[in-house]
């Protein structure tokens, strides 16, 4: 226990000081109280942490739920109520993973999973570049290409260079400067550069910045330009900043739609990100689905109880976390952890660190998801496997994660059925012989294809129609078959017959 702690206390410090303004701007960006959002991060590192079964998953307030959330509460008209729906999208997911649905993120080709963390890279980039020059106008956290403040994600960038607060791109550019040095094997030789993350030093350069620059008059950093967390006066007021559900709406068919929705959405992107999390762990292992959707339940039903909005797991935060060594679920623990004491305690030091200095952070986790080395590698192994990668990178990118996922998974499924198509049946030659193969499983999709290759046999030569691969024959397939066999003689053509050891799972013909 205390081994796991130690080794993990600075990967949950990192997580925590990257989870901190994308709590509170997908809160706010949700249109929700901003302790709503610091609620969902503590209730996501803390309760779902503890619960999961996944090493290096971080949960929290996700900006895929962003837009729902949004209009649930303009819908409800009452934040109590939609609290009321939280909960219950929390009990649905208990259900759920009862009901073993967790099986479900499992049917997502790896092609698409990586696409996904490619565009989920690249998105990050392109939006924590107008935090990185001082540029603050979107919120924190999100991820859709077109933007509250009616730019989109390429506008926004344009904007932010024509508007460049220079204390702010001072403190970004350096602090991507810091970070890439960080990682020179050369650097990385020395054992203080091993132990401390280049994260935790960048945050503290601009939190040094800040204060030196505070009298600096055209060098200190303005308020809007850092982190902005609720300041409460005393211990005592705590109780005020939460709300609590209405549970007058378990009986308003509206709350339930929205409960419905959330469950079903937030379900899909915590199975979605456990299994990217798979996919970067170094360690490859897996994380029990169904109880992950048991953990995402009781996160949310203690989440909207105390005031919080939806939580789900996160890949930006997941990310972030492995790639600050993290080894154990411990880290995404102590970040809840930290999320609670600093909020409590500590809230005017953290309202001193500058956008800028985690804009670069999340700059160089991106850039993680998103090198040049994945597309190259997917793209080595064939237009089978890159297209549909390709295709849900620039459909998330274009829309939005589960918009994007679906479109991936149709172009994949379209491959599977063209590669079936054209491997069910397959025919060869040999000196006037001819070898009619079947595979494991022919169904109607292969008629066009079985008819084409019979086509292709000429009278007086003799066919093989090899089964021995074969478990099953749809009834299409059998009837052009039986037809090829009956017409054969007058065709002068001679047929022979072979079956597996148990003469098939089918008549023969």
């Amino acid at each position: 226990m205390m081994k796991n702690i130690v080794r993990n206390l600075f990967p949950g410090l990192l997580v925590f000081l990257v989870a901190l303004p994308l709590c509170l701007g997908i809160a706010l960006g949700s249109g929700a109280p901003a302790f709503s959002g610091l609620i969902a991060g503590i209730i996501g590192g803390v309760v779902v942490g503890a619960i999961s079964g996944s090493h290096l998953s971080v949960s929290g307030p996700a900006a895929g739920l962003t837009v729902i959330v949004a209009a649930a509460i303009l819908q409800l008209q009452e934040y109590p109520l939609f609290l009321t729906a939280v909960v219950i999208a929390g009990v649905l997911q208990i259900g759920f993973g009862l009901l073993k649905a967790g099986r479900l993120g499992e049917y997502i080709p790896n092609n698409v999973i990586k696409g996904m963390m490619a565009a989920i890279g690249f998105i990050l980039i392109m939006k924590q570049i107008p935090h990185l020059v001082g540029y603050d106008h979107d919120f924190e956290g999100d991820e859709d290409f077109s933007q509250l403040d009616g730019e989109n994600t390429f506008s926004e960038i344009i904007l932010a260079f024509l508007k460049i607060t220079p204390a702010a791109a001072i403190v970004g550019i350096s602090s991507l400067i810091i970070l890439m040095v960080w990682e020179l094997k050369s650097i990385k030789k020395h054992s203080f550069f091993k132990w401390m993350p280049g994260s935790l030093v960048v945050v503290i350069s601009g939190l040094v910045y800040t204060q030196v620059t505070q009298d600096w008059e055209g060098w200190k950093m303005a308020s809007e330009h850092l982190v902005n967390v609720p300041v409460v006066a005393t211990i005592q007021d705590w109780p005020q900043q939460l709300q609590f559900p209405n549970f007058t709406g378990l009986f308003q068919p509206k709350v339930w739609m929205v409960a419905i929705t959330l469950a079903i959405v937030a379900s899909l992107e915590s199975l979605l990100g456990v299994e990217a999390v798979e996919k970067l762990d170094p360690l490859k292992r897996n994380t029990p689905s169904n109880l992950e959707l048991i953990a995402q339940g009781c996160g949310n039903i203690a989440s909207g109880i105390i005031g919080g909005i939806p939580v789900t797991s996160v890949v930006v935060r997941s990310t972030a976390n492995i790639s600050a060594g993290a080894t154990h679920k411990m880290s995404t623990i102590l970040h809840g952890i930290f999320l609670l004491i600093s909020v409590v305690l500590f809230p005017h030091l953290l309202n001193a660190i500058p956008l800028a200095s985690l804009a670069a952070v999340l700059i160089f986790v991106g850039y993680k998801l998103v090198k040049p080395g994945i597309f190259k590698d997917i793209w080595s192994q064939g237009k089978i496997q890159f297209l549909p990668f390709l295709v849900t990178f620039i459909a998330i990118i274009a829309t939005d994660l589960l918009k994007g996922i679906g479109i991936g998974l149709l172009v994949g499924i379209y491959f599977v059925i063209r590669r079936n198509f054209k491997e069910g049946v397959q025919l060869y030659e040999h000196e006037g012989n001819y070898l009619l193969r079947f595979q494991q499983e022919v169904t109607f999709l292969n008629r066009p294809l079985l008819k084409e290759k019979i086509r292709k046999i000429p009278s007086g030569t003799s066919v093989l129609l090899d089964f021995s691969k074969t478990e099953r024959l749809d009834q299409d397939i059998r009837e052009i078959i039986s037809d090829f066999v009956v017409h054969a003689p007058h065709d002068q053509i001679q047929i022979e017959f072979k079956y597996n050891q148990r003469k098939s799972n089918f008549q023969t013909f």
